[in-house]
């Protein structure tokens, strides 16, 4: 019997037990469709995160508190950075442009009767530059308002719908913690970054923040979460680097370990990619097990097969069938079954990826690839996990077979 004629054999006795047939490739189909699914989503995940530290330019630093392997153990950060030492950066380090000290929180934003939770973020007015923001209406906070600590915020467009709607926010006042700021402006559409929504923040003079809410001060000065650095351009990344880092171990006082760390933005880009890489993997490969599992089932379902069909099987040895011939016979069926699988699985997959594309800023696709792997992969755990059964069916002796009932 010739491979094709095994093969119409193979489909006809699948097509004749289709539930079972279905039942019986279901983990297939959900092991390939996991796998499809992780690695579509894990792929667009990086190309979102790269995306958006991009959209920061190629000339920004971030300057971090804190040894970067305490931070990587999950150990809280201590206050290292203060005002002072960015003002310092932004006057001592000839190769930068703009600097950015920043402090987050959370807080209850309202307007009348409307109350809404927000990001509250303190910073300078570099900040709107170095994070390339514009204006929807209004103005920015000036360095006036930071000197003066004026309650004054800018609002982020998606705030400013939850608590105005369709009515113009500028020069009305909301309540931060219980205390009046006037607004001054509402910023153009940015998007999220990194989780955090820039839309729905509300940004307020560094020192109103500070001295007003947060009381984020220490012996060493006005302390800040991190410092945002604007290299005057791309060629002058590493000399910003070197310079602050030179001039934080003189103001620090450091003869040791620095007690922080500047990232560039490649080297965020790159480590936020090997992050998002090694996680697609890890959920990949835990999707992978329900393939062992589905080809488990197909072993399973094949050796009751090759039981049912002793009779069958000793008949066409009867009848000049080779071991070879039922061997070839019984492998074709559990490949048939898992490539089945694997191929609808893909679509399902497929289906999945594209959907979470439509409902997350994700822009999701399925690689070819993926989808090649994956069915290869199926095909050859349809192969490995139906040797037993066919070892089993082509080894029947014929009359034994015959005999049995």
């Amino acid at each position: 019997m010739d491979l094709r004629e095994s093969f119409a054999m193979a489909t006809r006795t699948l097509v004749a037990h289709r539930l079972r047939s279905f039942l019986t490739v279901l983990g297939i189909v959900i092991g390939n469709a996991a796998v499809i699914a992780m690695v579509g989503v894990g792929q667009a995940a990086q190309r979102y995160t790269a995306e958006q530290l991009a959209s920061l330019g190629t000339n920004v630093l971030f300057v971090v508190p804190g040894r970067e392997d305490a931070r990587r153990r999950g150990i809280e950060p201590p206050a290292t950075l203060t005002w002072e030492d960015a003002q310092a950066i932004a006057t001592q380090v000839p190769t930068v442009r703009w600097v950015a000290p920043q402090i987050n929180d959370s807080t209850l934003a309202s307007f009348g009767n409307r109350t809404t939770p927000t990001t509250l973020i303190g910073t300078v007015p570099d900040f709107f530059r170095v994070q390339d923001f514009a204006l929807q209406q209004g103005r920015f906070f000036q360095e006036l308002d930071v000197q003066r600590q004026a309650r004054v915020v800018v609002l982020g467009s998606d705030l400013a719908a939850k608590l105005f709607g369709d009515r113009s926010p500028v020069g009305e006042r909301i309540r931060l913690r219980n205390l009046s700021f006037e607004v001054i402006g509402v910023l153009a559409p940015k998007g999220a970054f990194l989780g955090t929504n820039r839309d729905d923040a509300a940004y307020i003079p560094l020192t109103t923040m500070a001295y007003q809410l947060t009381g984020r001060r220490s012996p060493y000065g006005l302390t800040v979460a991190f410092i945002a650095v604007s290299a005057r351009d791309e060629t002058s990344v590493r000399a910003a680097q070197f310079q602050i880092t030179n001039l934080l171990r003189r103001r620090h006082q450091i003869v040791d370990e620095d007690d922080f760390y500047i990232r560039t933005q490649k080297e965020a880009v790159a480590i936020a990619g090997n992050i998002t890489g090694v996680l697609t993997i890890l959920l990949a490969a835990t999707a992978g097990i329900s393939l062992l599992v589905g080809g488990i089932g197909i072993m399973n379902i094949m050796l009751v097969s090759v039981t049912e069909r002793t009779q069958e099987i000793g008949l066409r040895k009867a009848v000049g069938a080779t071991e070879g011939d039922i061997l070839q016979q019984f492998l074709l069926e559990a490949m048939v079954l898992a490539v089945a699988g694997g191929v609808l699985g893909t679509l399902v997959g497929t289906a999945g990826v594209l959907g979470i594309g439509l409902v997350t800023p994700l822009q999701t696709r399925v690689s070819w690839e993926a989808v090649l792997l994956a069915v290869g992969v199926s095909g050859t755990i349809g192969l490995v996990f139906g040797v037993a059964p066919a070892q089993r069916a082509a080894q029947l002796d014929p009359i034994v077979a015959l005999r049995s009932t």
